[in-house]
């Protein structure tokens, strides 16, 4: 097989509730062992749950907001320069920015003691959509990480 051409991506199915593709990508991120029901089921009963507590009557345009609100700018890569290693700040690809707040979401919610998924989910969706929580701080380190290293932007390529 040829090494020049770049793989295609897949395209999400929207999800049935809302017609969303960026919700869908979220259930499966949620999904665990192929239970998709299951992963749906939590996933709709956070947003119900977390749009009633930042009282907006579309739940879906305030996941949105909060997925926004997530999403970094910013990352360091490493690049080894003459023997030297350097944390080199990037900017994100759009498609990376949505899955690394996904998956920041997703585990600060699962990491949440005593606290079953529906409500750690919904509470870090609320910490979100206040821009404030465990993941916005993630977003924050992620970013100072990259402002800190910033003189060494000219090594990107």
């Amino acid at each position: 097989m040829s090494r020049r051409h770049r793989a295609e991506k897949r395209k999400a199915e929207p999800d049935p509730e809302y017609g969303s593709t960026t919700l869908e990508k979220f259930i499966n991120k949620v999904m665990q062992s192929g239970k998709k029901a299951k992963a749906r089921h939590i996933v709709y009963e956070a947003i119900r749950s977390f749009a009633q507590k930042v009282s907006i009557e579309n739940p879906l345009e305030a996941f949105e907001q909060a997925l926004e609100n997530a999403k970094p700018s910013l990352e360091v890569k490493s690049r080894r320069i003459g023997g030297a290693t350097y944390q080199v700040p990037i900017e994100i690809a759009p498609d990376r920015r949505t899955a690394m707040a996904m998956r920041w979401i997703i585990n600060n919610s699962r990491s949440k003691v005593g606290r079953s998924m529906k409500e750690g989910l919904a509470q870090e969706l609320h910490d979100c959509f206040n821009n404030q929580g465990s993941t916005i701080k993630k977003k924050d380190d992620t970013h100072r990480m990259a402002e800190a290293n910033k003189a060494f932007a000219h090594y990107k390529w």
